[in-house]
């Protein structure tokens, strides 16, 4: 696996200092998750900041670490032009930190985008949607020429597919889609009461642990009449992953 570590902590007075700025993480057995979210994205900021211009449109996700991403950013929403969302929920936050936002459509390249994960796999595959912005989160990652994936410890995994995988479906093919993806070896379970961005509904798919070629499960799927897309990604994987761990960052690219 190609990796490279980079320790962003460091020890002083008993307290873990990044970039010379208390992150308020004390030392003990352990650093709780939403600790690690607030680490990884403040490592993605930096990591943003020496790749965009004045002129730059950045990504953003969706999600509790995008969220974090959205709020670090924040203060140097003068150093990029604008931002494109991968939900109402992101693009809310965005605005709300004065930061401006504009629709696909209206732009021509996307410099970097940074997202989450429900799980990552070593080559950088991914399970997304947990939070029902998939459509739109892939969408993104089609336009942008680096895609930055952003994650905890927790997410990740050497086999993909104990996370329930999601899957965007136009409703009137609910039943249709969920006999097909029996047939594909999975336990689908339509998501009540959720109701996409898009005006559709999410299936999550139960059982496929372990995912052999998530590419070859990703376009099975999505061949499927009646789905939107799923939350695979896998044939666009992440570009590279900064993974929060309890001793620091380690920032990976995706293994051969």
């Amino acid at each position: 696996m190609l990796y490279e570590i980079m320790i962003l902590f460091s020890l002083d007075n008993h307290r873990i200092i990044l970039e010379k700025q208390v992150i308020r993480i004390t030392l003990g057995c352990f650093v709780d998750q939403n600790e690690l979210k607030q680490a990884v994205a403040q490592a993605a900021v930096d990591y943003v900041l020496e790749k965009i211009e004045p002129d730059s449109i950045v990504g953003i996700g969706t999600g509790s670490t995008a969220n974090c991403f959205i709020d670090l950013i924040a203060p140097h929403k003068h150093k990029f032009l604008a931002t494109v969302a991968s939900s109402e929920g992101s693009a809310e936050r965005l605005k709300e930190h004065g930061i401006a936002v504009y629709e696909l459509n209206t732009v021509s390249e996307v410099t970097v985008y940074v997202d989450g994960a429900d799980e990552a796999n070593p080559r950088l595959e991914l399970v997304k949607g947990g939070g029902a912005a998939l459509t739109r989160e892939k969408i993104v990652t089609a336009v942008a020429n680096e895609f930055v994936c952003i994650a905890d410890e927790s997410k990740w995994v050497e086999h993909l597919g104990k996370f329930p995988l999601p899957v965007e479906v136009i409703p009137m093919a609910r039943s249709h889609v969920g006999r097909e993806l029996v047939k594909l070896g999975g336990d689908p379970v339509w998501r009540d009461n959720v109701v996409t961005d898009n005006g559709n509904l999410i299936i999550d798919v139960h059982n496929f642990h372990p995912i052999g070629s998530a590419c070859a499960l990703e376009e099975k799927i999505n061949q499927i009449t009646g789905v939107v897309t799923n939350g695979l990604f896998a044939l666009k994987p992440a570009d590279v992953m900064f993974l929060a761990t309890q001793n620091g960052i380690v920032k990976h690219y995706p293994a051969p």
